[in-house]
C-alpha cells in the first residue's frame, strides 16, 4: 500500500494546495480539514446534537452548507445504523474533503455529498425534495460590509454571506423537508433575521436556545430547531465553561451523547 493510500491527506494536501489534518470527529470516525483553512468547531457539536435530540430515530438527513462534512458525521454517527445522509456543498475543497471523508470511515453507501449550491436545493440539486426528516445547516452569519473578509477564501466562504444567508438556508430547508421534518441551524445570537427568515419560509420556531461559551458573559450564538407546526417552547441557555473555564457538567453530558451510537 503506497503512502498516499495509507495517508489520503497527503494526496489532498498535493490536490488542493495547501496542508491537510486527518482528526478524530467522533467515535472512530474521522475528518479531514485544512490546517489553515475552516476548521470544525463547537458550533457544528451543537448542531448536530440539536438535530439528535429533535429526532434520534430520523433515517433520513440533509446538511446543506455542509462545508467539510463536520455536523454530517457527528449527526449520522447518532442516528439509526440505517439512516443515510445527503451533503450540499458549494467549495470545491471543503467538498473534496468531505468525500475524502466518507471514504475514509467507509461511509460510500450511507452519504451522497453533492457539489451544489444549496439554493438549487430542489431544482437541481436533489430531486428528493420534501422528503427529509432532518435538515441541518451553519449559516454563515456576517453580512458582506460588516466584516473583514478572510484572504483564505474557504474560510470566507464559512464566515461571511457570500453564497447565501439565513433566509437562503431557511427557504431550502422548508422545501426538503417531509411533512414532520425539523430543520436545525445555529446563528449568531444578537443578529434579528433568524425568527423572520423561518416565517418567510413557512416555518415555525419550535425551540431557541441561546448559547454561552462562558459563564457570565453573553450568549454567542443560539440554536434554533424549526416545524411545518408545533408549540414552542424555548429552552434555559446552555453553558459550555464555567467561570474557572472548565467544561459544565450539562456541556460534559451534551458531548458523551453524541459518542453514542443509535444502534
Amino acid at each position: 500500500m503506497s503512502d498516499e493510500q495509507m495517508r489520503p491527506e497527503i494526496g489532498l494536501a498535493e490536490r488542493l494546495g495547501e496542508p491537510v489534518t486527518r482528526d478524530q470527529i467522533v467515535g472512530e470516525w474521522d475528518v479531514f480539514q485544512l490546517k489553515k483553512g475552516h476548521r470544525f468547531s463547537t458550533d457544528d457539536l451543537l448542531v448536530a446534537w440539536a438535530a439528535i435530540d429533535a429526532n434520534p430515530k430520523a433515517t433520513k438527513l440533509l446538511d446543506i452548507g455542509a462545508g467539510i462534512g463536520s455536523v454530517s458525521l457527528m449527526t449520522l454517527y447518532a442516528m439509526p445504523g440505517e439512516a443515510t445522509m445527503t451533503m450540499i456543498e458549494v467549495q470545491t475543497p471543503s467538498h473534496l474533503l468531505a468525500r475524502a471523508s466518507i471514504r475514509a470511515n467507509a461511509l460510500t453507501d450511507r452519504v451522497t455529498a453533492i457539489h451544489g449550491d444549496l439554493r438549487d436545493v430542489t431544482d437541481r440539486v436533489v430531486a428528493e425534495q420534501g422528503t427529509f426528516q432532518i435538515v441541518t445547516g451553519s449559516p454563515p452569519y456576517i453580512p458582506l460590509g460588516m466584516g473583514v473578509v478572510s484572504p483564505h477564501p474557504q474560510r470566507a466562504g464559512a464566515r461571511m454571506e457570500l453564497r447565501g444567508d439565513v433566509f437562503d438556508y431557511c427557504r431550502a430547508a422548508a422545501k426538503a423537508l417531509d411533512a414532520d421534518g425539523t430543520f436545525c441551524f445555529c446563528h449568531a445570537s444578537g443578529d434579528a433575521r433568524p425568527e423572520p427568515a423561518i416565517r418567510a419560509a413557512g416555518l415555525m420556531l419550535i425551540t431557541r436556545q441561546d448559547v454561552v461559551f462562558r459563564a457570565g458573559q453573553p450568549p454567542t450564538i443560539s440554536l434554533f430547531t424549526c416545524r411545518r407546526s408545533g408549540p414552542r417552547e424555548d429552552r434555559a441557555p446552555l453553558v459550555v465553561r464555567d467561570k474557572r473555564g472548565e467544561w459544565t457538567e450539562e456541556y460534559i453530558a451534551l458531548r458523551q451523547t453524541m459518542t453514542t451510537r443509535g444502534w
